[in-house]
């Protein structure tokens, strides 16, 4: 009767955190707990510093994805990199990657970037299946690097778990990045084989037009500096970095660049925040249930039961990823991670596996799972964008997931990678 009060609501479509919350005062309630928990969870994660950091990136990113970035960022790489075989493709592997790192949401840079994109591959001469595939596969790439929403999501789960040796932001910044750089490397050597098979024109190189280039996108390039040197220098905190980079991008984009005026500013702030609600109300719930699972102890029976039948942490991964997988087809990334990690979390230490390699292994899982035929959502979202048939894009997306599947393999089973340039 339970399980039936929460499965026919979401049925009919009632949101998301209102079924969490509902499974937290069940579940409370049956155990005899006070429901002023739940209350008492939000409060906590409310006094968290480093959740001011989601809002911040999340504004900071719909800024840019507003805004004529995209397009400067593509001059400028395809300057720097068209001129080589396989440089087109290497172009648009590099700027769907960070679009969707800054963005958070990789059906966005399908939809901002995937006709610029596409029509860049069309004119090096690249096949229309090839540019498909490869935009629908690119679209998801990005969500390792810094600094990616999901990124931080994981990091603010698992810090309130406090399972393992435990996981800080900066650590998981820097560990997804060798990672992100194998699936790019894996996804480039497919674009190099394309135009080994069907030789393509390539561009050719022009200092005066790197220079234009780079004096175009003058604005947009210390970006990158301003995260990363600015957390790993000292000099600022994650959220610090996070109020810096709003800031930055704000004043160039309303003052320096005017690109975005005062009306379409207050629009794209009504609709990252709408956004970000969304996100936090779903993680103060779902960590109000987390609690209730972990008083139940069903992540420990759930451990107990994997271990009976599951004794090689190699096979355990083997069915983590194919879960993930399915799972990422499935469900958004925000959802996943708040329902997914405290219960997988607990039973990973438990075989052995690193917290922060977790981490990559979960989120590597969500970019392959987003384009995984037949129904991963970028596969739609590009459908829509391109207005062709899903089964084509499917098709087109073959050559790149098998590639992308054997570079998850060497990150779910080489925990050196993610974890090297880390001090653990």
């Amino acid at each position: 009767m339970k399980m039936l009060a929460l499965v026919l609501p979401a049925l009919l479509g009632a949101p998301l955190f209102a079924i969490i919350a509902a499974a937290a005062l069940i579940g409370f309630q049956g155990a005899g707990i006070d429901l002023s928990a739940i209350a008492i969870e939000i409060f906590r994660i409310a006094e968290m510093p480093v959740l001011t950091a989601i809002p911040l990136f999340t504004f900071a990113g719909y800024l840019l994805s507003e805004s004529q970035a995209s397009q400067r960022l593509v001059r400028l790489v395809l300057a720097a990199f068209g001129w080589f075989p396989g440089g087109t493709p290497l172009v648009a592997l590099v700027v769907c990657s960070l679009f969707t790192a800054f963005t958070g949401a990789s059906g966005v840079t399908i939809v901002a970037l995937g006709g610029l994109i596409l029509a860049a591959l069309r004119g090096a001469g690249y096949p229309e299946r090839f540019g498909l595939g490869l935009v629908t596969s690119a679209g998801s790439l990005g969500l390792l690097l810094p600094p990616s929403i999901p990124l931080i999501l994981y990091g603010i789960i698992a810090q309130q778990l406090g399972e393992g040796r435990g996981v800080s932001i900066d650590e998981l910044f820097l560990a997804g990045l060798l990672p992100c750089l194998l699936m790019l490397a894996v996804l480039m050597g497919c674009g190099y084989l394309a135009t080994r098979r069907a030789p393509v024109p390539t561009q050719r190189f022009s200092w005066l037009e790197l220079g234009r280039a780079l004096w175009a996108a003058r604005w947009e390039l210390p970006i990158p500096f301003v995260v990363l040197g600015g957390i790993y220098s000292g000099w600022f905190a994650v959220s610090e970095a996070a109020a810096v980079t709003a800031l930055y991008v704000l004043l160039v984009e309303l003052l320096v660049l005017r690109e975005i005026g005062v009306r379409r500013l207050l629009e794209l702030s009504r609709e990252a925040m709408v956004l970000v609600g969304g996100v936090l109300i779903i993680l103060a719930v779902s960590l109000a249930t987390t609690n209730y699972l972990i008083d139940a102890q069903v992540p420990a029976q759930l451990l107990a039961f994997l271990q009976e039948h599951v004794s090689s942490r190699i096979a355990f991964l083997m069915m983590l990823n194919l879960f993930l997988l399915v799972l990422g087809a499935l469900l958004d990334i925000f959802s996943a991670l708040v329902i997914v990690v405290p219960l997988i979390l607990p039973v990973a230490v438990g075989y052995g596996v690193d917290p922060v390699h977790l981490g990559i292994i979960f989120l590597a899982n969500m970019q392959i799972g987003y384009f995984t035929p037949p129904i991963g959502m970028n596969l739609f979202i590009a459908s829509f964008r391109f207005e062709r048939p899903l089964l084509q894009l499917s098709r087109a997306t073959l050559p790149f997931l098998a590639a992308l599947l054997i570079a998850l393999l060497v990150i779910t089973y080489w925990p050196g990678l993610s974890l090297a340039l880390l001090d653990r």
